[in-house]
């Protein structure tokens, strides 16, 4: 998707935009302005800053480097401070015998030249600090922000991070051998972890995840992985979305090679690999963290009470400042140029957006709510500065906001005054369905407001769809196969098990949950590592209120592998699912049709290019010729069921027999069918050629 900002100050590209969307053009002025700021940025970046393309490569000015002759070079932005100095084993922790020299602008610089032998005097792996002499004289010690490898130390040697040089010799460094792959037609998104990947009692690894993980990502059909908790976050709880370190890929999962190898697995794979990236917010804390780095409570975030998010009691960035930006948009750059991403997933962007930060917002859809002063236009302007300037660097990227509010326009190119995100997050779906399964019996099911949550999105702003994500499966909330069947997931799910009433009804009800959200809920889908088969415990990382225990920070591989387990059956049906996407195409298409949506029967009929996808929720009722509207005439076969025994179901769906349309109207449709749908099934029929 082109990215490439208008040249006409008029901006003709909005036209494209307000034809999708004729409401917007009682906003038109508002959007204008919006998209002459943004134009305003990238000129200032032109004139003083030497363009986007230097000004996104922050990562090889600030921070440490170590040149070809050996010398040191080190930079930092530290408005606040009054005097700066490098410390480390290089001499011997001696806080101020190394000052930097101060710079305009807030800038300190400092140089090392090599030893009289010609090596450098800060080895690789050698621990150093920054030390800020603050305005009231005191010294504080510091990390970087721009550190690149940051480690726990030893318990015995207290709880703060150690910024470590990471320099390694040619032949350590690990060397790309794959190609990226092209950027999916249609994603189908594994969204993982890589620290919960192993079924150990411990912290899982890049190289176990790239062995071991991905080819079972492969063999379930998903074409994308989106990697979360890979930016340093010294809270391992925090489920990585308290970021202290944000070059620094987390050392708890390995080394900075180990990634690449880990990514370039991914590559040789064919699978797609995007970064979850957590520009919203920081972390509060100061030994390890960005938070006061100059001394002041300033530097990178806003002060006072703009600066505070008072949710998550973290730091807010200050998208005005110069170097912040540098800063933030560099950080985007170095993951791809240095790991070899290709998209991102922009967390929190809701709490970006508003002054509010989303909180108590219920977002109507009264579009007065998304253009008023309630809007956070730096954090709306920094988002797309950061879209064009990604799309512009490489036209193959992808990427994703987390955003439950709607902003319209957020998913539009730049070039047609939107924000140029590729896609957003279909956020009210997983809460329809904890909805629904939380406190609604199956006959109180409303059919209507189901579609309606699955269908309500944007037309043409790609939407992911998910039935649920990480949010469900943490401590305190359930799973979808919990919700369904935690009564008996630990009693009844073997193949030799007693027949349970509650097994078949959750089984069943999986299945059909994830194929409507599939095929109804957006252009594109994702899964959280292990609701595919139903892992059966939720996830708690180690903390003290459950004693540091690993117990529930795994992933329970062996459940699927186990052939008298039925968790095999759940995740045979996915992978089914995702293969039958492949052949035919539902997601990288306009919407479903939704022809039938019947409150009595509990049945929705939909068309999507080609397919007919019917459903039956009802919890007793079968129905032998049930009639269907279609648009296509033709025989029509079933390509995929819920039922079949494969997935654990009771294989009354005969995939053999051709159902043949006739030219009678039903449901608005042109034509109809007859199908045989059984209670708690769903079907998916194609043309037969």
């Amino acid at each position: 998707m082109s990215q490439q900002l208008p040249v006409d100050p008029a901006n003709p590209g909005i036209e494209k935009l307000l034809d999708l969307d004729g409401y917007l053009r009682l906003h038109e002025t508002e959007i204008r302005r919006r998209n002459n700021e943004l134009k305003n940025w990238i000129a200032r970046f032109e004139q003083m800053e030497g363009g986007l393309e230097e000004f996104t490569q922050g990562y090889k000015y600030y921070g440490l480097h170590i040149g070809a002759d050996n010398s040191v070079t080190a930079r930092e932005w530290a408005p606040g401070a009054k005097q700066l100095y490098l410390t480390g084993d290089f001499n011997n922790w001696q806080w101020e015998a190394t000052p930097y020299k101060q710079l305009p602008y807030g800038k300190w610089e400092l140089k090392i030249p090599p030893n009289q032998d010609g090596s450098c005097p800060i080895k690789h792996l050698s621990e150093i600090k920054v030390i800020v002499r603050k305005q009231d004289g005191q010294l504080v010690d510091r990390l970087s922000p721009w550190a690149k490898y940051v480690v726990p130390p030893p318990k015995s040697l207290g709880v703060n991070y150690q910024q470590r040089v990471w320099h390694p010799p040619a032949h350590e460094k690990y060397m790309f051998r794959h190609r990226k792959p092209a950027r999916p037609r249609a994603m189908r998104i594994y969204e993982c972890h890589v620290g919960i990947a192993t079924e150990e009692l411990g912290v899982g690894t890049y190289k176990n995840f790239a062995d071991n993980v991905l080819p079972r990502i492969k063999h379930v059909g998903y074409n994308t992985i989106q990697v979360m908790a890979i930016m340093e976050h010294a809270y391992y709880a925090s489920f990585g979305y308290q970021i202290t370190s944000f070059y620094a890929a987390s050392s708890r999962f390995g080394t900075p090679e180990e990634l690449k190898y880990m990514v370039d697995k991914a590559h040789e794979l064919g699978m797609f690999v995007l970064l979850d990236v957590v520009h919203s917010h920081a972390s509060k804390n100061t030994q390890d963290g960005l938070n006061q780095f100059d001394g002041t409570n300033a530097c990178y975030f806003h002060d006072g009470s703009r600066g505070e998010h008072s949710l998550w009691d973290s730091r807010l960035f200050n998208y005005s400042e110069f170097e912040v930006l540098r800063f933030l948009l560099s950080n985007l750059r170095w993951w791809r140029d240095e790991y070899g991403f290709d998209g991102y997933r922009f967390d929190g962007v809701t709490s970006m957006l508003y002054h509010s930060r989303g909180i108590g917002e219920g977002f109507s859809g009264d579009y007065n709510e998304y253009f008023g002063l309630n809007v956070d236009t730096e954090a709306l302007i920094y988002l797309g500065i950061a879209n064009f300037f990604l799309h512009k660097l490489d036209p193959n990227v992808v990427t994703i906001a987390e955003d439950v509010s709607g902003m319209p326009t957020l998913c539009r190119p730049t070039a047609e005054c939107g924000i140029g995100f590729d896609a957003r997050l279909g956020m009210a779906i997983p809460d329809k369905w904890i909805e629904l399964l939380k406190g609604t019996s199956d006959e109180a099911w409303n059919i209507g407001n189901l579609v309606h949550t699955l269908t309500n999105r944007r037309y043409k702003e790609t939407t992911v769809a998910y039935a649920e994500s990480h949010d469900q499966a943490l401590v305190g909330d359930k799973t979808i196969a919990f919700w369904l069947m935690d009564k008996e997931m630990y009693t009844h799910m073997s193949i030799m098990s007693d027949a349970s009433l509650i097994i078949d009804r959750g089984l069943s009800l999986h299945k059909m949950i994830r194929l409507i959200t599939h095929s109804l809920g957006g252009e594109a889908y994702l899964n959280f590592m292990g609701n595919e088969f139903g892992h059966p415990e939720w996830l708690d990382f180690p903390r003290i209120g459950n004693n540091e225990s690993f117990h529930y920070a795994r992933r329970q591989w062996h459940l699927i592998d186990d052939q008298n387990l039925k968790y095999r059956f759940l995740n045979e049906f996915d992978r089914v699912m995702n293969m039958t996407e492949e052949q035919h195409h539902w997601l990288n298409c306009n919407p479903a049709y939704v022809s039938c949506k019947h409150e009595d029967d509990k049945t929705i009929a939909a068309e999507r290019n080609n397919l007919l996808f019917v459903f039956n929720f009802h919890c007793n009722k079968s129905f032998t010729d049930y009639r269907i509207g279609v648009e296509r005439p033709g025989k029509y076969k079933v390509i995929l069921s819920t039922d079949d025994k494969e997935f654990g179901g009771f294989d009354r769906i005969d995939k053999n027999v051709e159902h043949l349309t006739f030219p009678e109207g039903w449901n608005g449709r042109r034509n109809s069918m007859h199908v045989y749908i059984p209670s708690r099934v769903a079907i998916v029929l194609a043309p037969v050629d």
